[in-house]
């Protein structure tokens, strides 16, 4: 199982049994194609296919490639936009509506976990989160009171199952956790047992309208749908909602402990930013420590592999730790107004669906997608449709952060500031490092990979041409601007770029 990067997670590599997909594209009309096999795709269309339409999933690469097999698999109705700031930006019974579908979502989880993926490892928990200064103290005060007031449990507690010092503590009961690769690899072979078609190897190129139908064409060749639905994490092409959401990466640890009595039987998380988020899960065995944080924006780090550094450090003044057993990381998308973009995809076909901006939570966010999704084109409309419409523009609620997006886009689509280099100087590359230079009035993304061999490519995004920046700790060209990100040699590994960077050849 191949993921989105050069590190490996604990889920890719512990995955008991892999569904794969192939076969040939179907010829007739098919009711819905789902563009991605993570969890939004994989939950999307076998809601679909339950409900008695025809579907197919066109992954690009693999089950799991993205973000779903880079999670640190929390499952929560407590989600990275608190309820008392949601209530202030968009309304209590919104905030109410928000909280319905998290449990909603919660609950489908557990439903398919049980059904279709029982060595997942779903187990629900209690979550705390914990203040340590006066200034997060009176923050946590407002957390609780802004999830009670939606209806979710929520209290402020004198202890918690966590070795750290703290001001104040939160308890956050119902929500839960899983082993993400196993239970995603469940809803695919129960989607194929249902008569589903899963397609790995079958990057989509471009969907284009047509009268009767909505033509897919792939990699593979061309398929034909009454509707498409985008679970690619960010919608690939130019949309609107690239200037709504901006890319972050999130950093991940798995760790051994010496004394599995410090180990937390509960999700954690502290308030500081970025903040860092901890739990446990037991593989073959093993019980390990899963801890994350170290949050930036992605491409706008120059040391990558710094930031798990950082973490383990972090870690290891907490737990008394044996070995770190797997580091990874994985990308997110941060909706300005706070909220996700599930619907219709803006200025497009009514045809075409999309879910996207999941912020920090993907498992639960994706889940309620589906369910959403499913709705939409099932029955022509859902509860939730009008709070996550990816059409909506809120001024109030997200104007302040969509500009310093587009602001901070704008200032990449020039040359990255990085010093002029002389070919020469490629000799100063050691292996593993990547590095942009110029020659001969020109930009050159060069790569020297563990055997001393250099690639080079056009460091242009072919998403809008903004410039990559080079991620060491994921071997990975990474677009500061929409989250594009792209192999040493140019493949695309994440959305919105179709195209690969151009390929440079350096004459030695």
């Amino acid at each position: 199982m191949q993921r989105d990067g050069y590190q490996k997670s604990l889920w890719q590599t512990t995955v008991h049994s892999v569904t794969s997909g192939s076969g040939e594209l179907p010829y007739d009309i098919l009711d819905v194609v789902v563009v991605g096999a993570g969890i939004t795709g994989l939950s999307t269309a076998l809601a679909l296919r339950t409900a008695g339409l025809t579907c197919m999933v066109a992954e690009a690469k693999n089950i799991g490639f993205g973000t779903t097999s880079g999670t640190s698999a929390h499952i929560n109705t407590i989600l990275e936009l608190s309820y008392d700031r949601m209530i202030a930006k968009f309304g209590e019974e919104n905030a109410k509506l928000v909280a319905r579908g998290a449990r909603e979502a919660c609950d489908r989880i557990r439903q398919l976990a049980k059904l279709h993926a029982p060595g997942c490892n779903w187990l629900e928990r209690d979550a705390y989160l914990f203040a340590k200064d006066d200034k997060q103290s009176e923050e946590l005060e407002k957390i609780v009171e802004g999830t009670k007031a939606v209806g979710l449990p929520a209290s402020i507690v004198d202890d918690m199952p966590f070795p750290s010092t703290f001001v104040k503590a939160a308890r956050f009961p119902g929500q839960a956790q899983f082993h993400p690769a196993r239970y995603i690899h469940g809803l695919a072979a129960a989607f194929k047992a249902a008569g589903g078609v899963l397609m790995e190897g079958c990057r989509v190129l471009e969907v284009e309208p047509k009268d009767e139908a909505v033509e897919v064409m792939t990699e593979r060749g061309t398929v034909r749908a009454r509707h498409v639905v985008y679970a690619t994490h960010i919608p690939p092409g130019v949309s609107i909602l690239h200037f709504r959401n901006a890319p972050y990466r999130s950093y991940v640890l798995s760790a051994r402990v010496r004394v599995e009595a410090e180990l937390p039987a509960a999700l954690v998380y502290d308030m500081e930013d970025p903040y860092h988020y901890y739990r446990t899960e037991d593989v073959d065995g093993d019980r390990l420590l899963i801890a994350g944080g170290c949050d930036h924006k992605t491409g706008h780090e120059e040391d990558t592999a710094k930031r798990f550094q950082e973490l383990e450090a972090h870690v290891r003044s907490l737990f008394s730790v044996e070995a770190v057993t797997h580091q990874w990381s994985s990308q997110y998308f941060e909706p300005a107004d706070g909220l996700p973009y599930i619907g219709k995809l803006p200025m497009a076909d009514d045809r075409i669906y999309v879910a996207t901006g999941f912020n920090g939570n993907g498992m639960t966010l994706g889940t309620l997608a589906s369910i959403i999704l499913a709705d939409l084109i099932t029955k022509k409309g859902s509860a939730y449709e009008e709070v996550f419409d990816p059409a909506r523009v809120s001024v109030v609620a997200g104007f302040a952060n969509f500009v310093k997006e587009a602001v901070d886009v704008v200032g990449h689509l020039v040359t990255a500031p990085f010093p002029a280099k002389r070919m020469a100087e490629l000799d100063e590359l050691t292996n593993g490092e990547g590095r942009v230079v110029q020659h001969d009035g020109r930009s050159i993304a060069v790569h020297r990979d563990e055997h001393g061999h250099l690639h080079a490519v056009d460091p242009a995004c072919s998403h809008i041409k903004c410039t990559v920046a080079w991620n060491g700790a994921e071997r990975s060209w990474d677009c500061p601007c929409h989250g594009s990100r792209f192999s040493v040699d140019g493949e695309v590994l994440t959305a919105p770029s179709r195209k690969p960077l151009q390929r440079l050849d350096l004459g030695a």
